[in-house]
């Protein structure tokens, strides 16, 4: 089994920035792509950035400029840094690892953007 913990999270105001962490722990051999989504009240989870073992990556459009992903393969870890944020960014964030034919979700962390 692999858990997933999720930091950064947390009340920004439009402008901003934050820097998301997920560290995987558990049985882990081979982590292949590790991504971000998030789902804000009332709307359905969406894709926000994914980055493979390799290093490619692609973003979300309206977050293209504004939100970096990478990854430690070292450390099991991805990251998402966030600028340049806006209201509508608003959501909990969940980190997503996919290794062999599973697929493992974080708890999610919650990102507010306002003033």
């Amino acid at each position: 089994q692999v858990q997933l913990v999720e930091s950064g999270g947390g009340l920004v105001q439009p402008g901003g920035s934050l820097r998301l962490s997920c560290a995987a722990s558990g049985s882990i051999f081979k982590i292949n792509a590790m991504g971000w989504y998030r789902q804000a009240p009332g709307k359905q989870r969406e894709l926000v950035a994914v980055i493979s073992r390799g290093g490619s990556t692609n973003y979300e459009d309206s977050v293209k400029g504004r939100f970096t992903i990478s990854r430690d393969n070292a450390k099991n870890t991805v990251y998402l840094q966030m600028n340049s944020l806006k209201p509508e960014d608003t959501a909990v964030y969940y980190c997503n690892m996919d290794q062999g034919l599973s697929t493992y979700w974080g708890q999610g962390t919650q990102v507010t953007v306002s003033s």
